[in-house]
């Protein structure tokens, strides 16, 4: 991919992720997170976390849109659009994630107004990241 995405897509992107915030569950935090993730087949997938009490047992927006995504047979994403309310950026755990299916996939992050805070791939937010190659 080569990460160029029009402006009208990331708006798209943001706002689904901004709307699929709506309905994140997060009791504990209080910090709701929405994801929009656009595959190679045009498809969009959201995401929202959903804390538990147990906070191990928590999953990210980011996750539960790749998964979505994966469940129905995509493996090719474009790009992914993260809303919070401060622009946060994916954790540790989502980028390995996103690594696994591309590091080329757009990572676009977006406060709670929908501005873009950061644009960058998942090689620029997970550099040296492990890979299938490390298994062979």
């Amino acid at each position: 991919m080569d990460n160029e995405l029009s402006d009208a897509q990331k708006q798209l992107l943001i706002e689904r992720a901004s709307n699929a915030r709506q309905r994140a569950y997060a009791p504990y935090s209080n910090y709701t997170v929405g994801a929009a993730l656009l595959t190679a087949s045009g498809k969009i997938y959201d995401g929202v976390n959903v804390e538990n009490a147990s906070y191990p047992a928590t999953i990210c927006a980011e996750r539960v849109a790749v998964f979505k995504a994966v469940s129905e047979g995509e493996r090719d994403f474009e790009a992914i659009a993260v809303v919070t309310s401060n622009g946060g950026s994916p954790c540790g755990v989502c980028r390995q994630v996103l690594a696994e299916f591309g590091l080329d996939t757009l990572v676009i992050t977006a406060d709670a107004n929908g501005k873009i805070e950061t644009e960058m791939t998942v090689n620029q937010l997970l550099p040296a990241a492990f890979g299938p190659q490390h298994l062979k």
